[in-house]
C-alpha cells in the first residue's frame, strides 16, 4: 500500500510540473507574440480621440495633442503613412482629410498633429473651432509608403509648407532608431521665416545627429539676415544638399501641387529615375 501510495504521489507531482510547464510555455509564446503593442486606430471605421492640449505655434499655426485609449497605448503608424481625420467645414458638411502625425510609437498614450489653418480650408476651419475636450475622428493608417530600416543608403528630401510633416516623421523614426544608419538630406521651403514649422525640432535632430541629418531652409521672402536658400527651390539647390542619383537612394517630396512638379521636373533632369522617388 505505502509503495503504491508513493507511485500515486509521485505521478501526480509529474502531472502538475508538466502542467505548469505547459503554462509558462503557453504565457511565454504570448508575451513575446504579443510584444508588438496593438496600435489604436482602425483602417476600417473612425474612432474618437480627445484632445488633451491645444498649443498655438503662430497666428495660423498649431500643435494639437490628442489622448490615445490609455496611458502606454502606441499609435501603431507605420513609418511615413498618414491618417484620415473627419470634421465640419464652416458650412456644417462633413469634410475628410489625410494628416500626418509627428509622434511616433516611442511617444506613449498620445499623438500630436501640427495643423496649419487656413483662411479658406475647409478641414482648416474645423480645427480652428477645436477647444480642449472635443473629439476628433480618425481613422487610418493609409498610404503608399513602406520603408525598412536599412533599404536606402540616404534620403533626399524635398518639403514645402506642411508638407514637412511627413518628412519629419520619417526622418525622427530613422534618426532614433539605433540600428539605422540611413542618412537624410531635407530642402524645406516656405514663404517666410515664420511660415517654418517644426523648426526647433529639425534643428534639434540636426544638433543630435551632425553626421546623419541636414536641413537646409528656402524661404521667398526671407529677413535681412538669413543664410538659407533663397526664392525657389532649384536644380543647383538639390544638386548641392541632396544625395546624387544611385540605386540606394530614394528622393521624397511633399508639399504643394506647383511645388510638387516643379520639383519633379527638377528631379527628372537631374536624373533620378523613377523608383527612386515617391510623392506622399
Amino acid at each position: 500500500m505505502n509503495l503504491e501510495f508513493l507511485q500515486t504521489v509521485d505521478t501526480q507531482i509529474l502531472v502538475s510540473v508538466a502542467v505548469a510547464i505547459v503554462v509558462v510555455g503557453v504565457g511565454a509564446v504570448f508575451v513575446f507574440s504579443s510584444k508588438k503593442p496593438k496600435g489604436s486606430f482602425d483602417p476600417e471605421k473612425f474612432k474618437e480621440f480627445k484632445l488633451v492640449k491645444r498649443t498655438q505655434l503662430s497666428h495660423n499655426v498649431a500643435k494639437f495633442t490628442f489622448a490615445l485609449p490609455t496611458p502606454t497605448s502606441v499609435l501603431g503608424l507605420p513609418i511615413g503613412q498618414h491618417i484620415s481625420c473627419r470634421g465640419k467645414d464652416g458650412q456644417g458638411e462633413e469634410v475628410i482629410k489625410p494628416y500626418t502625425p509627428t509622434t511616433l510609437d516611442s511617444d506613449v498614450g498620445h499623438f500630436e498633429l501640427v495643423i496649419k489653418m487656413y483662411p479658406q480650408g475647409r478641414m482648416s476651419h474645423h480645427f480652428r473651432e477645436m477647444r480642449v475636450g472635443d473629439y476628433l475622428s480618425v481613422k487610418g493608417p493609409k498610404g503608399r509608403f513602406r520603408y525598412q530600416p536599412g533599404s536606402v543608403r540616404a534620403f533626399g528630401m524635398l518639403a514645402g509648407g506642411s508638407g514637412i510633416t511627413p518628412m519629419f516623421q520619417v526622418a525622427r523614426a530613422i534618426l532614433e532608431n539605433p540600428k539605422d544608419k540611413t542618412n537624410v538630406h531635407l530642402i524645406y521651403a516656405n514663404v517666410t521665416y515664420e511660415d517654418i514649422l517644426l523648426k526647433e525640432e529639425l534643428d534639434g535632430l540636426a544638433a543630435k545627429y551632425p553626421d546623419r541629418f541636414h536641413v537646409y531652409y528656402v524661404l521667398n521672402q526671407p529677413p535681412e539676415v538669413w543664410d538659407g536658400g533663397v526664392g525657389f527651390v532649384s536644380k543647383e539647390m538639390i544638386q548641392t544638399h541632396c544625395p546624387a542619383p544611385a540605386s540606394d537612394i530614394q528622393i521624397l517630396r511633399c508639399g504643394p501641387p506647383p511645388m510638387n512638379k516643379a520639383m519633379a521636373a527638377h528631379i527628372e533632369a537631374i536624373g533620378y529615375a523613377p523608383e527612386m522617388q515617391f510623392q506622399f
